[in-house]
């Protein structure tokens, strides 16, 4: 090696000895006569104090450079708390330059989060020094090595599936790998390894697991980066829907508490159906850091003589709004026309008497029956929220995170988890005019071929699965099914044919006739775990190498044009 020490790593018992260090030039200080030098590598700090000023020739930020000296304890008027060897220095006898580096940089190391995006992916070598970077990719890669452990120690096998496979419908576009020896056909990159999972499952494979890498074409999010991200996905052969919450809820709760200081909600996690969400919170991706509740006062006001909540869905928010002033009705009205409301009724609550210009449509029986069902108490302002059945859970759920919020009432130093079960199985498109999946088209429905035969295919649920933390879908899941005649059905509903479901997913279906075991699993999102952990607010931070929000690699340039030659062979023609 060319170094004796990682530089932060040299100790008060290193006192005295000829160290050699080797690292990046984080600062060079001048205090006359003496030049002191930050030397910076993988694992910190340390400060170099050079008394030969030719030592520092075409020495600048950022350069490579060897040092090698003897370790000193500091003075007590230099100690600097502010590092772990902020007590010992280097008395360098000889620095050499290993890498030189251009003496104009793109942006300021230590304050690359703030830079522009496009600079900061362009020289992503340079953002990744930032202190706050490593640490993210770091705990990165803690995080997995802790996660495979934890599968390991219960059982399952981690086993790669293939990269390149079969186009199917997935739910987003594909990536399409052309093949050079097969003209006219493509492979596409696994949007994630749902069928060759569940055929470990035929195969008698009993737990199985990876950190599996899935490749999706669509849009980029703040939680959702385009491209390719990672989630542990893992399957268990004859399995009930909670034999994988209880894996779920011991790897998500160790990994959190192993990994931060926040309080963790300990198992069992908090289960919900689908329908119960998106009343309660409107959504089903529920933050239950926020302790607001909604609630249905649909059959409420199917009594009361109010013509703008006649035959309408209505829901209602109860908050402590006590001294709240004016300005913050007002913002509330505000923010509630931003998301295409018509406006906010609310009363509050007043010794005893409601105030606002609904009170005068409720009889004191309805008053008090208000006050009985939603516990409410002097202070409080019970918000409404009335529109369109499709709309109106969705604009409840986005008052509430508003007043959550604004009221300054959500918990920052806690993570909530919650399942959300019981999804509806089909949905109806108005664009197409047909049933369509709304979930996994693979998950077994609630009631079995019966419930395919007898119900209206939107009365139909599925034992699937949502992990939810803090507002975020950490993970998706579910019972799968395993039946041919369910699976042909279930397909049939949705519009395909027989054969076109053996064409499309023929390896699957193929196999469950074959003796398919009961089966279920999830895939908890690897790199949303990691954003929630590191308190970051967008994925592109805990990833080394991530495509920008329009999918593009400035780093490497990609996507980027390819040679004729590479077309011809590829069997392309670019129109």
């Amino acid at each position: 090696m060319l170094r004796t020490h990682l530089a932060a790593l040299p100790t008060g018992d290193n006192i005295g000895e000829e160290l050699t260090l080797c690292g990046w030039v984080e600062a060079i200080r001048d205090h006359g006569g003496v030049k002191f030098l930050d030397l910076r590598d993988f694992s910190g700090i340390m400060q170099i104090v050079l008394h030969d000023d030719s030592m520092l020739d075409g020495v600048n930020r950022e350069t490579v450079v060897s040092v090698t000296g003897k370790l000193r304890e500091r003075s007590k008027e230099t100690i600097n708390p502010k590092h772990k060897t902020g007590y010992i220095e280097v008395f360098a006898d000889k620095l050499e330059i290993l890498g030189t580096c251009k003496n104009m940089l793109p942006f300021e190391i230590n304050e690359s989060k703030t830079t522009r995006e496009d600079l900061r992916m362009m020289f992503r070598y340079l953002d990744l020094r930032n202190p706050l970077m490593r640490d993210n990719i770091i705990l990165r890669a803690n995080i997995i090595s802790f996660i495979r452990e934890q599968m390991t120690a219960l059982g399952f096998l981690e086993i790669q599936t293939p990269i390149l496979t079969a186009s199917s419908p997935e739910g987003a576009r594909d990536y399409l790998v052309p093949s050079r020896k097969h003209k006219g056909k493509f492979y596409a990159l696994p949007q994630a390894p749902q069928v060759f999972k569940q055929i470990l499952m035929v195969s008698g494979f009993d737990r199985y697991f990876q950190i599996a890498p899935c490749f999706r074409d669509e849009d980029s999010r703040a939680d959702r980066t385009p491209g390719e991200f990672y989630q542990l996905d893992f399957e268990m052969a004859f399995a009930e829907q909670e034999d994988v919450f209880a894996v779920g809820e011991k790897v998500m709760y160790e990994t959190f508490k192993k990994f931060s200081d926040k309080k963790v909600s300990p198992p069992p996690f908090k289960r919900m159906k689908y329908d119960e969400c998106m009343i309660k919170y409107g959504t089903d991706k529920p933050d239950l850091r926020n302790p607001l509740i909604i609630h249905d006062l649909t059959a409420f006001f199917s009594n009361v003589e109010f013509a703008l909540f006649k035959g309408k869905p209505v829901r209602g928010i109860v908050a402590d709004c006590k001294d709240r002033p004016r300005s913050f009705f007002d913002n509330s009205l505000k923010y509630a026309v931003s998301i295409g409301m018509k406006g906010l009724g609310y009363l509050t609550l007043s010794g005893g008497e409601f105030k606002g210009p609904i009170e005068k449509f409720l009889s004191p029986e309805q008053k008090k029956e208000l006050i009985d069902s939603l516990g409410m108490k002097d202070g409080d302002t019970l918000f409404f929220i009335c529109d369109a059945a499709a709309i109106v859970n969705g604009l409840a759920g986005d008052i509430r995170t508003w007043l959550g919020t604004n009221l300054d009432i959500v918990d920052n130093d806690a993570f909530e988890f919650c399942y959300i079960t019981d999804y509806p199985m089909y949905e109806y498109n108005p664009e197409t005019k047909r049933i369509d999946f709304t979930h996994n088209p693979f998950s077994m429905p609630i009631g079995g071929l019966e419930a395919l035969e007898n119900k209206d295919p939107l009365d139909i649920y599925a034992y699937q699965y949502d992990i939810v933390c803090n507002g975020i879908e950490l993970s998706s899941g579910a019972v799968r099914n395993h039946s041919p005649e369910i699976m042909k059905k279930a397909f049939e509903i949705a519009g395909y044919t027989e054969k076109e479901l053996e064409k499309r997913f023929g390896a699957l279906y193929t196999a469950f006739q074959y003796g398919a075991p009961p089966h279920a699993g999830m895939a908890p999102g690897i790199d949303r775990i990691i954003m929630l952990i590191a308190e970051e607010e967008n994925l592109r931070e805990v990833i080394a190498f991530p495509l920008n929000s329009n999918a593009q690699d400035y780093l490497m340039g990609a996507p980027s044009e390819v040679t004729e030659m590479q077309l011809r062979e590829a069997h392309i023609k670019i129109r």
